[in-house]
């Protein structure tokens, strides 16, 4: 039950010169289902990524690590869903490096410029050799236009596929954003509980593209949250083929620079908030807005505390106005030396607590009209600063439960 989410129709979403992507039915976990998807990157692609704050990361997120630092340069990723190939000990880590030479061996490549990357249930072991031989039909289908399918290959829980597109001129030319996301659960910060990927024909100087990436993940996948978990297997790869003829960009300094991250960061944010609107058993997307803090990191420790509380998240699927939940909420974030007689409280545009109380005038048919609505923003004032910052977030209902309890059937 998707909030609002728009799915892009195939011809919307603009292919990017220097990558071709490949889908097939490997037999992962399921019969019948678009399991399997390989991307092929140009020479010379500038590839940065970001990855799970786990410690438990996933033997994919492991040898991802290992093979952006090794220096060849990223010419391959290799997707499967259905198993996460996490909590599979060393012999995870073989089977995703046996996945990855039996790409290179097909696209005539180093294993090193192989990133996999893997979904699904842990502590299953992959069936790598069902992968491998599903590669040669993945590598046969690749094309340029194949996005709209990829984004569907990659799905475990989701309801709907994540993808989207954007262009912009720069020096005269077309730049072209393309990316598609997965996730519905186990969705949390550091970094969101996703796999994302984004590409552009854009010239970016590969040593951007690290903190391009986590630049645009703190703004974005780093703003969600569906039920507080963190997974094993988080990924976010942005992909720079450098072949739309634009000047490269060596700094973020310029006009051109900005507009280029401004268009980067309307598609990574889109992508993130299209897992909030798919989240498991979500009926509502939630903004989680905290302004008056004295850092960005003060509001964000606020919003997050608002946005995993399950007291919280319940009162708002029942569209029922227990607001004090809220303030419960801020008020055990951790700001040591919150005033409470400062803060001001705000359900999109009805003013719900002034100075710390209910507000005179505050109605609470008009808070239930406004938690009713299946796009929601709150607004808390603490009066200490002038930083702000915001987060997404969705209910929870009993669909969560019921989707969780029998994902592995």
């Amino acid at each position: 039950m998707a909030v609002h989410l728009h799915v892009a129709p195939p011809q919307d979403l603009h292919p990017v010169a220097g990558v071709r992507i490949g889908v097939t039915e490997a037999g992962v976990r399921k019969a019948n289902r678009k399991d399997l998807t390989v991307f092929e990157l140009a020479e010379g692609t500038a590839v940065g990524a970001v990855f799970t704050q786990n410690r438990f990361c996933a033997a994919p997120v492991q040898i991802c690590r290992q093979h952006l630092v090794s220096g060849q340069g990223i010419r391959a990723l290799v997707i499967n869903t259905g198993v996460a190939n996490a909590g599979t000990g060393e012999s995870g880590l073989q089977h995703a490096n046996a996945v990855c030479a039996a790409v290179a061996a097909q696209l005539n490549i180093n294993p090193a410029q192989v990133l996999p990357f893997s979904t699904g249930v842990i502590m299953e072991p992959l069936p790598f050799q069902r992968i491998i031989d599903g590669l040669p039909n993945a590598v046969a289908a690749a094309q340029t236009d194949n996005w709209a399918l990829a984004s569907q290959a990659i799905m475990t829980t989701d309801t709907l596929p994540k993808a989207v597109s954007r262009q912009v001129q720069i020096d005269g030319k077309t730049i072209t954003v393309t990316g598609i996301s997965k996730g519905a659960g186990m969705i949390c910060p550091n970094m969101a509980t996703m796999l994302g990927f984004m590409a552009t024909d854009a010239a970016i100087d590969a040593t951007l593209m690290n903190a391009l990436a986590r630049e645009l993940a703190e703004a974005s996948f780093n703003r969600i949250t569906i039920d507080g978990d963190t997974s094993t297997n988080d990924s976010f790869v942005v992909m720079a083929t450098g072949q739309a003829g634009n000047s490269l960009v060596t700094s973020w300094d310029s006009a051109a620079a900005q507009l280029l991250k401004k268009t980067l960061l309307e598609v990574a944010q889109w992508l993130a908030q299209a897992i909030v609107r798919d989240g498991e058993g979500a009926t509502k997307f939630i903004t989680v807005r905290i302004e008056g803090g004295q850092t960005a990191a003060e509001c964000r420790q606020v919003a997050y505390a608002i946005a995993h509380s399950p007291l919280v998240k319940t009162a708002f699927f029942a569209s029922d106005p227990n607001l004090g939940r809220i303030l419960a909420a801020v008020g055990y974030a951790g700001v040591a030396d919150l005033d409470q007689s400062l803060i001001d409280l705000y359900l999109d545009d009805v003013h719900v607590v002034t100075q710390g109380g209910r507000h005179p005038d505050y109605k609470e048919e008009d808070g239930q009209r406004v938690m009713k609505q299946d796009e929601i923003t709150i607004r808390v004032l603490l009066g200490r600063g002038q930083a702000h910052d915001q987060v997404w977030t969705c209910d929870l209902s009993h669909e969560y439960v019921t989707i969780n309890a029998d994902y592995r059937s």
